[in-house]
């Protein structure tokens, strides 16, 4: 189980890597990420949120779509430890979410109502600057281990370099200028999800695996794709065949 585990890990940061270096759509990136992440860190979900120029969050990835659907709620109701990690820059730790309703009412009933028990979230920083925070969700009680921790911090600190170049990390217009750019891709993702599942007859989240499939099978940018379906320079049927044709609909 270790040895699986390990190779998992090493799997991950060799994608990683290999995205940096090869050219990267950022959406795409940190929607894989956010995915390998769960996964790794054996949590049920996991969802990233990212600062806009004025400080004001959003969701840019989430690995599932009730994740998205809380990241979301927790953001409409200004309340959750998703948003005290950030506004704080330091990681709340929730092992059980029940004791902590007086906290944050609103979003532990939700976020029960969704199955989820315990949450941990940690700041996502890059040179002093607090660019977001990602929440792992679990659906039991219970705290993330020290290697968890520590193997969670390390995946961070590599989506965090994947946002920003080191060079232009001093730079806040440009830092501003590239969050910009991932949220309003994010924006054109959640379109072009709508699209597809509407036509398709499908659940959001396997909306998106048909889109990121079909982009990644003809080299395209996730983002550029999106927006080509949203402006109908690409149809929805298209990408529906496609994934019928490679069976994938999850």
């Amino acid at each position: 189980m270790a040895d699986t585990r390990e190779r998992d890990i090493i799997h991950a940061f060799v994608e990683l890597s290999n995205e940096l270096v090869d050219g990267y759509d950022i959406v795409d990136l940190l929607s894989g990420w956010t995915t390998n992440c769960a996964q790794l860190l054996d949590v049920a979900a996991a969802g990233l949120l990212l600062a806009d120029g004025r400080d004001v969050l959003h969701v840019v990835a989430a690995s599932s779509e009730r994740t998205h659907d809380l990241e979301v709620f927790q953001l409409q109701r200004h309340q959750g430890p998703c948003l005290d990690c950030f506004n704080t820059g330091v990681a709340v730790n929730v092992p059980n979410l029940e004791v902590e309703a007086h906290r944050w009412p609103d979003f532990v009933r939700i976020a029960r109502s969704k199955g989820f028990a315990s949450v941990h979230a940690v700041p996502m920083r890059l040179q002093g600057t607090t660019l977001g925070a990602f929440g792992l969700f679990g659906d039991t009680p219970g705290s993330l281990n020290e290697d968890d921790l520590a193997l969670a911090q390390a995946l961070i600190h590599v989506a965090s370099v994947a946002i920003i170049n080191e060079r232009a990390a001093s730079d806040r217009d440009v830092i501003n200028a590239q969050l910009q750019h991932a949220l309003t891709g994010r924006i054109v993702l959640e379109q072009a999800k709508g699209v597809l599942a509407n036509e398709g007859n499908l659940e959001m989240q396997d909306a998106f695996a048909v889109l990121r499939r079909y982009a990644r099978d003809h080299q395209r940018k996730l983002t550029v794709l999106a927006d080509q379906v949203v402006n109908r320079e690409v149809s929805g049927q298209e990408i529906l065949r496609h994934a019928r044709f490679t069976s994938i609909r999850p």
